[in-house]
């Protein structure tokens, strides 16, 4: 099975490529931007691991990305990248400008590679997309997520319309929503914060990226009757 993920050299990314990349039929693609010393690590550790340099917000390295998805001959694409840190101020202190520009830098790029994706699944009439989004969409987001909660909010509805859109053509699009995890994309939250969210975890502790990572695993392997779902990875905080 011939997957990409972007973002998978640091992170979570990072570990999903790791768990991937046990098994030896895969085949794992990743992208990668500041990365390279990581990127290099997974390739010499795995043998079945092919990185790729792309800065998203370089729109020719993009393009380059988009151009070659074809020949990938891909049969997953997992959207894990985003582009932080976390901006941690109330939405009264965000700068207007930074939604917009956060926007162009995760949502963007991701819909680039998503379209490109699709037209390949529906050729070959197989696919699946698998999104990583976040628990904060099940309930109230720490003080100074709003740009963060905002696009992963516009993200989760595209993934309900590559499900409708895209099931007769035996494609799937699912999702994981994790709770917070100490990678560097959360490395600007406060202190304080994460402490108050461990304190009240029904754990006491926080989710790991590897816990994310084999609920990912497990959505590359899942039968398409399995479409339109997100796994919320929160210890079931969100049950009523």
């Amino acid at each position: 099975m011939n997957i990409l993920i972007t973002g998978g050299a640091s992170g979570l990314g990072e570990e999903i490529t790791k768990d991937l990349a046990i098994n030896k039929d895969n085949k794992v693609y990743f992208t990668y931007n500041n990365s390279k010393d990581k990127a290099l690590a997974l390739e010499s550790k795995f043998t079945n691991t092919i990185g790729i340099k792309c800065d998203f917000n370089n729109s020719t390295e993009l393009q380059s990305l988009v151009t070659s998805m074809p020949e990938l001959d891909l049969s997953v694409l997992i959207n894990n990248a985003y582009k932080g840190p976390i901006e941690s101020k109330y939405f009264h202190k965000s700068n207007s400008e930074n939604f917009l520009s956060s926007f162009e830098n995760n949502v963007i790029p991701m819909i680039r590679i998503t379209q490109e994706a699709i037209r390949f699944f529906r050729k070959q009439k197989n696919g699946k997309i698998i999104t990583v989004l976040t628990s904060y969409l099940y309930n109230t987001p720490p003080i100074g997520m709003s740009i963060y909660a905002a696009n992963k909010a516009y993200i989760e509805k595209l993934t309900k319309v590559w499900a409708n859109e895209n099931i007769k053509f035996n494609i799937s699009s699912n999702s994981v929503s994790p709770s917070i995890m100490q990678t560097e994309l959360t490395s600007a939250v406060d202190d304080r914060v994460i402490e108050q969210m461990t304190s009240s975890h029904p754990l006491k502790k926080l989710l790991t990226t590897n816990e994310v990572a084999k609920t990912i695993t497990f959505l590359t392997t899942s039968s398409s009757q399995l479409n339109g779902v997100d796994i919320p990875l929160n210890s079931g905080v969100n049950v009523k």
